[in-house]
């Protein structure tokens, strides 16, 4: 990766869960990767870490939704700078990697670039943006050397 698009990108991440043991700068590399990965050279990205009732309180006081989700999207962009806070779910990452057969880390992973996909223009509102943006999230996964995430019916609607 360039050095120079290393450092113009900013990664902060919080951990407010004590479901999972998270390095935090194994997902700020993550994060690196995953811009790289998309060609992106400027951006401020925070990632906060949080259980079920955290990310159920976002998700209500944002989407009128009081449910637990995995992850939810906020585009902070501004100019040429891609910017946005990605919340995850560590509480909902170990569920469903128990149901898929992958490790919650490889969860956690796999919403972080979901999340980052938003931030570059991806949707999955309609069957086909769905399928684009599932695409590219498996195509991000192996670029940036992690699995490819299991693909399963039961994958829920994401924020």
């Amino acid at each position: 990766m360039n050095r120079d698009v290393a450092h113009a990108c900013t990664v902060d991440v919080t951990d407010r869960q004590k479901i999972l043991a998270i390095s935090k700068p194994w997902l700020e590399r993550l994060v690196r990767r995953a811009l790289a990965a998309e060609g992106i050279e400027q951006a401020e990205i925070g990632i906060l870490l949080v259980d079920d009732r955290r990310i159920a309180k976002l998700h209500a006081d944002w989407f009128d939704d009081p449910t637990p989700t995995d992850v939810i999207t906020f585009d902070l962009s501004a100019g040429d700078v891609l910017g946005g806070d990605i919340a995850v779910s560590t509480e909902t990452a170990r569920r469903m990697a128990r149901e898929l057969g992958w490790t919650p880390r490889q969860e956690v992973a796999y919403y972080v670039v979901h999340g980052l996909l938003h931030l570059t223009g991806y949707d999955d509102h309609t069957p086909a943006d769905r399928r684009a943006m599932r695409s590219r999230e498996r195509a991000v996964m192996k670029a940036i050397g992690l699995p490819v995430p299991p693909r399963t019916p039961s994958r829920r609607k994401r924020s």
